[in-house]
């Protein structure tokens, strides 16, 4: 199990991937604003109070919740350099016993999209949840019409497992998701990726 008291840093060739902090609320704030547009097809629909300080801090004592009990491990896409901050990945439903398995999602600003910078953060993750937090598979799901998700996913070696009918509420509407997996040792090709 890790702890929020662990400095949790992951970093690659340009970001530095590490849990949100209560200081982080503009910077988070606004790539969510300007993305919305961008966001909102592809995600569940936004409270009316989704970007204000009240509901950042509860999303920050979340991710500090999960990551001390060792279920979640929610994580922000700083650039190395600038440290502006471009999106999220989350390695959500950590069980572990004999599944040692996690699900994973992500968002991109739309500024900072088709840059490969999510195609780090995932192979980055990957390779810390099967290496440090000794997982055997990660599930993670998009919606169908979802090419650049489903691209992304795909590059970094998750393969499709099939249809989730009704998965996800999306912007109100129950939608239909296709599923992929990364296994840690997997004979249906290369999932794990190198980081510095």
């Amino acid at each position: 199990m890790f702890s929020f008291r662990q400095t949790i840093k992951i970093k690659t060739s340009r970001l530095t991937l590490r849990p949100p902090m209560h200081f982080d609320f503009k910077k988070w704030r606004e790539v969510r604003y300007s993305s919305k547009e961008f966001l909102t097809p592809w995600e569940p629909k936004w409270n009316a109070d989704h970007l204000t300080r009240k509901s950042f801090s509860n999303r920050v004592y979340w991710s500090k919740k999960a990551i001390n009990q060792g279920t979640g491990l929610p994580l922000f896409l700083f650039d190395n350099g600038t440290d502006e901050l471009y999106g999220a990945i989350t390695l959500d439903n950590i069980r572990r016993g004999p599944t040692q398995s996690g699900t994973l999602g992500y968002w991109i600003g739309e500024e900072y999209a088709r840059r490969g910078y999510m195609t780090e953060a995932i192979n980055a993750i990957v390779q810390y949840a099967f290496m440090d937090l000794d997982l055997s598979r990660i599930e993670s799901a998009c919606l169908a019409d979802n090419k650049p998700s489903r691209g992304v996913l795909e590059k970094c070696g998750f393969k499709y497992e099939g249809v989730a009918q009704a998965y996800i509420q999306i912007n109100g509407r129950w939608r239909t998701h296709v599923l992929y997996s990364a296994l840690r040792y997997d004979r249906r090709g290369k999932t794990s990726a190198g980081i510095e």
